[in-house]
């Protein structure tokens, strides 16, 4: 029998050992991280601030702001950490804890970004029936499914994982805790998880992609229809980030987690991670304000608010000033 060491800690790995790119590497990811959690901040202050934008489709983009300042912060804090100071240690609970934050958030967006695809297609398919359909009660329960499925889905893949034993190498070639990095660490049989993972991928990732491709298959035979050009590019103009961030969150989760994590090139698997963990987050907000006129021009309310508010607040404070010198 091999002279096998139960692991109970683990090293995750950086992009570099050179201090000079690890230095590179902490200042990228901080400030994508800051950048995202600003900017999903705005949003998420804007539409709740702003009065007409508490409509279906800023409650779903709302919610997907919170999930990705979340998802961004379960990992980019410690891989910074990582990359500075190059503590590279995570207890077993602390890796567990991760794939199951990590798991929760991409699932919760994933399910966000499908019905955000549904009431696009309410919208703009239906528009007579959306205020029926698409009622704040109906919008809440579905935000509510996707977080308890979330959670489900969460719970049966950190369990799945961490039922195996670790006796090989502590060693995780990658940035953060993720479950095909784990199951190559793995002393025991990785085959049914590598086909539960494979499994639930293709069922609800493919099932969510596919609802959303034929959604919007039928969002754009309808827009084609649009008498003038100014409607048309309208709801163009509410879909189109709606299908980058899908495209990009769907086309690198897939990379990763579709093949078989014995023919997985370690440098590639991590920079893959960065479009799925990091760029959608980070992009989301780029992409909601700067093509999203309802938001750019709420934005520009709050900010005439605020500095008016911090305008009348200087000069009471300085009348009290006067007022007590007086």
């Amino acid at each position: 029998m091999p002279n096998y060491t139960t692991v109970t800690e683990f090293l995750l790995t950086g992009f570099s050992d050179v201090w000079e790119f690890r230095v590179l590497h902490t200042m990228l990811f901080s400030i994508m991280y800051l950048a995202t959690l600003t900017g999903n901040l705005l949003i998420v202050t804007v539409i709740t601030v702003d009065q007409r934008l508490h409509t279906p489709m800023y409650f779903f983009i709302l919610n997907l702001s919170f999930w990705d300042m979340c998802y961004i912060s379960v990992t980019v804090p410690k891989a910074c950490v990582i990359f500075l100071l190059n503590n590279r240690v995570i207890s077993l609970v602390g890796c567990a804890a991760q794939i199951f934050l990590v798991f929760l958030c991409a699932s919760a967006e994933l399910l966000l970004l499908t019905i955000m695809a549904r009431d696009r297609y309410v919208a703009i398919c239906q528009p007579l029936h959306y205020h029926v359909i698409m009622t704040p009660r109906v919008c809440v329960q579905m935000t509510l499914a996707s977080v308890l499925s979330g959670l489900v889905y969460a719970g049966v893949h950190t369990g799945n994982t961490f039922h195996l034993s670790f006796c090989r190498s502590n060693v995780v070639h990658q940035f953060f805790c993720d479950i095909p990095s784990l199951l190559k660490l793995s002393c025991s049989d990785t085959l049914i998880n590598e086909i539960v993972i494979f499994a639930s991928t293709m069922i609800v990732g493919g099932g969510c992609f596919s609802f959303i491709i034929m959604s919007y298959i039928h969002i754009f035979s309808t827009v084609l229809k649009f008498p003038t050009r100014g409607e048309r590019r309208k709801a163009f103009s509410t879909c189109i980030p709606h299908i980058l961030i899908v495209l990009i969150f769907f086309g690198s989760g897939a990379a990763v987690y579709l093949k078989p994590t014995s023919n997985s090139p370690l440098i590639q698997d991590m920079i893959i991670s960065v479009f799925y963990s990091i760029v959608p987050p980070f992009l989301n907000p780029v992409i909601y304000t700067l093509r999203n006129k309802q938001i750019k021009e709420a934005l520009r309310r709050v900010m005439r608010r605020t500095l008016t508010y911090f305008r009348k607040t200087i000069i009471i404070a300085t009348h009290s000033y006067l007022d007590c010198r007086s």
